[in-house]
């Protein structure tokens, strides 16, 4: 078994930030643009590391009473492997620990594999930016899911939880486990 782990980005992890967000984005934000959302206290910079390598990363803004999620992006060739599905809970899972009310992203229309993953996790689709990708002048969909301080979503953190550890295992991969204070069940969601 491989161990995986998910914590904060740190000044440590930005050369390897850097690189994977050229792989994957093309160069999105700068060295600045980083160090500005480790600095604030409104934002939340998540990794994945296997083996101590950096496999991905996701950002929240936390906007008074909503979570808007910036990036979650995965090395390519660990894509299709849990590691997005990680990522999205460990940032939804911090928005709900925030006390935020509902999450929003935006996304490529074309991002088929993106746009199921965030609608497994109850994003519904609640408008659309044209022209929004300057790249491509691609439309981006943009993706609402309410209800984070609910009942029931602490439910579902505790159900996806499973499933996406179950996922990883598949693959070889173990979590750091530690007490989470939330569902006071065992949570990978805790950061190392």
């Amino acid at each position: 078994m491989t161990l995986i782990a998910l914590r904060l980005i740190d000044r440590d992890l930005l050369p390897a930030i850097l690189e994977l967000d050229r792989l994957c984005f093309g160069g999105l934000w700068t060295l600045e643009g980083y160090e500005r959302e480790i600095d604030s206290p409104n934002s939340e910079l998540v990794a994945i590391t296997l083996d101590q390598t950096l496999v991905g990363y996701g950002c929240l803004w936390s906007i008074v009473d909503e979570a808007h999620i910036t990036i979650v992006s995965v090395r390519p060739n660990y894509q299709r492997q849990g590691l997005g599905q990680t990522l999205l809970l460990a940032l939804l899972h911090s928005a709900h620990q925030r006390g935020l009310e509902r999450a929003t992203l935006e996304v490529r229309i074309s991002n088929q594999s993106a746009l199921n993953l965030y609608q497994k996790f109850g994003f519904k689709v609640a408008g659309r930016r044209k022209a929004y990708y300057e790249d491509t002048g691609e439309d981006a969909l943009i993706l609402w899911r309410g209800g984070l301080q609910s009942p029931d979503f602490s439910e579902f953190l505790v159900k996806w939880e499973s499933e996406v550890s179950d996922r990883l295992a598949q693959h070889g991969w173990v979590t750091t486990v530690k007490s989470d204070t939330v569902t006071r069940k065992k949570s990978f969601l805790t950061y190392s």
